[in-house]
């Protein structure tokens, strides 16, 4: 799995020179990417939401848009439209922003639930049918939404069944003092993502020189990590655990359980392995399943959180060596 290994670390530290101190969201961003599941970035506006998804699709080659949602966005603003020509005689295509390589969707919750449902219905189906006429989208398609967590007046929140359609939920956070003075200095001038260039990969064993073309044979490796029968199971009495939670209103589903063995093949060939370990399982637990969870009104009165709850689940799920 070096290339693999190899490919992330490039991505990482070329990103880096835009996005400082977050390299934990960047390794997790990529490993979406490869998995070819989307992110939902929940987190107070000014953290560097965006730059990180630009920095990641000038790094990749890709092509990147910005989706502002609004409240009288409208399916068709974001999925494209047809429009007649009356030179030609003809009805013609024009594509919406979903047409890209990354995608921010800037507040998702903003947007009405009709409009919501088009963007997930793409992430999901990977192609839109406008008029009868199926399109597929570009491959590789990255979306990352973000949603601010403190200020909810005029949005209208995710469902749960459009949430479990994120391969994660991830914080950004604030930098730490020594990561902001860094910022402080890069910004003093123009913004380095200015002078950010895309990435070059001279060995054409696996095909393509940029990142954008490289990243289906990168895919196709992640997609070869072994994942033992013992990791299998703890994968699913992980999340069955959260089924039958005192605490919990609502568990995680199936989906939950195919997100986090793919989410663990990619984490184990980020760092050079062809074989998942425990630790790769419980490291993207607090990153997969919350979003996918509710918890029960009386436990939160008492106090009760959902990371809480998930932290019971990892200490009580025993892991059976057996298969190892």
């Amino acid at each position: 799995m070096q290339p693999v290994q190899d490919f992330v670390q490039r991505v990482t530290a070329n990103v880096e020179r835009v996005i400082v101190g977050k390299r934990e969201a960047i390794e997790l961003l990529l490993i979406a990417l490869l998995c070819e599941g989307h992110v939902l970035l929940e987190d107070v506006p000014g953290t560097g939401k965006t730059m990180l998804a630009r920095a990641i699709a000038i790094s990749l080659g890709g092509k990147f848009k910005r989706l502002q949602c609004t409240p009288d966005l409208l399916p068709n603003d974001v999925t494209g439209v047809s429009i007649y020509n009356q030179q030609t005689v003809q009805f013609e295509f024009r594509p919406g922003p979903l047409f890209v390589n990354v995608l921010l969707a800037d507040e998702i919750n903003r947007a009405t639930p009709r409009t919501q449902a088009a963007l997930l219905e793409a992430m999901q189906e990977q192609q839109v049918s406008i008029d009868g006429v199926t399109r597929a989208l570009p491959r590789p398609f990255l979306v990352l939404a973000t949603q601010n967590p403190i200020e909810y007046e005029g949005t209208f929140p995710l469902p749960e069944a459009q949430l479990d359609r994120f391969l994660l939920r991830l914080p950004i956070g604030y930098p730490a003092p020594s990561d902001e003075k860094t910022i402080l200095n890069n910004l003093r001038r123009e913004h380095p993502i200015t002078q950010l260039q895309p990435l070059v990969f001279d060995d054409d064993s696996l095909g393509g020189r940029s990142g954008i073309e490289r990243l289906p044979a990168i895919q196709s490796m992640t997609w070869e990590v072994h994942v033992d029968e013992t990791l299998q199971d703890y994968i699913v009495a992980l999340v069955n655990a959260t089924r039958v939670h005192p605490d919990l209103l609502l568990g995680a589903s199936p989906r939950a359980s195919l997100a986090l063995y793919k989410s663990a093949q990619a984490l184990a060939a980020s760092r050079g392995r062809n074989y998942v370990l425990p630790e790769d399982i419980k490291q993207l637990v607090p990153f997969v399943l919350p979003h996918r969870l509710i918890i029960r009104p009386e436990a939160e009165l008492r106090g009760r959180t959902i990371g809480g709850v998930l932290q019971d689940v990892l200490g009580s799920t025993p892991l059976s060596m057996g298969g190892i």
